[in-house]
């Protein structure tokens, strides 16, 4: 009697594994669109879509939950011939981060690799008083063209989800 229990336990205890790995997996979701050249992954169902690309907008835009938890707006830029990534990297955060309030810029830069390769950049700032950070990861995605993944968030909430945007940057890929 003994013996069927454990079975019993043991077999249960499988079928309980087998749907968590299942449902664990079908959480993620994947973004494409006719108006994109690229598709992603976003790895878990709070991430959703907000914007798409339109003739006034060019860029794609999700939010995690609530706009202050994860901000992602996705845009492709032209890389000037002769200009590398990082030179790149650092005109465009000097360009469009620079004059935010509160803005502490320098962060550190690292070169990230997924199915695309590139660098990254954190910088902190402030918005209505909080305390906000920023992540942009520059991949290159041919010899004249970036794509930008600008992150930003509350920074004790961008921080928790670092895993997610480094795991939606990796995903990148080109159709």
């Amino acid at each position: 009697m003994v013996r069927l229990t454990a079975l019993f336990l043991l077999a249960l205890l499988a079928t309980g594994a087998q749907v968590f790995a299942t449902g664990a997996t079908s959480q993620e979701q994947t973004y494409s669109s006719g108006k994109v050249d690229y598709v992603i992954s976003l790895p878990s169902p709070i991430w959703r879509l907000v914007g798409e690309p339109d003739e006034i907008h060019q860029h794609t835009e999700f939010i995690y939950g609530d706009r202050n938890d994860g901000f992602l707006r996705i845009r492709k830029e032209a890389l000037p011939e002769g200009t590398e990534i990082k030179d790149f990297a650092h005109q465009d955060l000097d360009q469009k981060e620079r004059f935010l309030p509160g803005y502490i810029g320098g962060g550190k830069e690292e070169t990230f690799s997924g199915r695309l390769t590139g660098v990254t950049i954190s910088f902190e700032y402030t918005q209505a008083g909080k305390p906000m950070a920023g992540r942009t990861y520059y991949l290159q995605g041919g010899s004249h063209t970036i794509y930008a993944l600008r992150f930003t968030g509350m920074r004790d909430k961008l921080a928790r989800i670092r895993n997610q945007t480094d795991l939606i940057a990796r995903s990148l890929k080109l159709k």
